[in-house]
């Protein structure tokens, strides 16, 4: 009788195809605009994982190297933006621990990329 170790248990809620289209439709939600995501915009933490944290909004996106600061947190936890994903959701980057961050948190946009760089 041989022992294998058993496989890991991974919960995946989509995996993606060489067909899956990433990232917003020419005319759909999703469309970056800093009318709706410019300082003060906020939206919703929905996953996290490690340093990642994808982050919903209500309307639009911000733009790439947006900062967004995690409201409610035991800590000053800022965020990078790093890849828009498509249906108002973006990829973050945790600048610090993602320790007891959960879904459902509050993140608000910051700084916007081009700002506080001198030009």
């Amino acid at each position: 009788m041989s022992l294998r170790p058993a496989a890991p248990s991974l919960s995946v809620r989509h995996r993606r195809s060489s067909r899956d289209q990433v990232g917003p439709k020419d005319g759909a939600k999703g469309k970056i605009t800093v009318e709706f995501t410019s300082k003060g915009a906020s939206g919703q933490v929905c996953q996290v994982v490690g340093a990642v944290v994808d982050v919903r909004f209500e309307e639009g996106l911000p733009p790439i190297l947006t900062a967004l600061e995690v409201l409610d947190n035991s800590i000053r936890l800022v965020l990078e933006l790093a890849q828009h994903l498509g249906e108002n959701m973006v990829r973050t980057i945790a600048m610090d621990g993602t320790e007891g961050l959960v879904g459902g948190t509050y993140a608000m946009v910051v700084q916007q990329k081009n700002m506080g760089k001198g030009s």
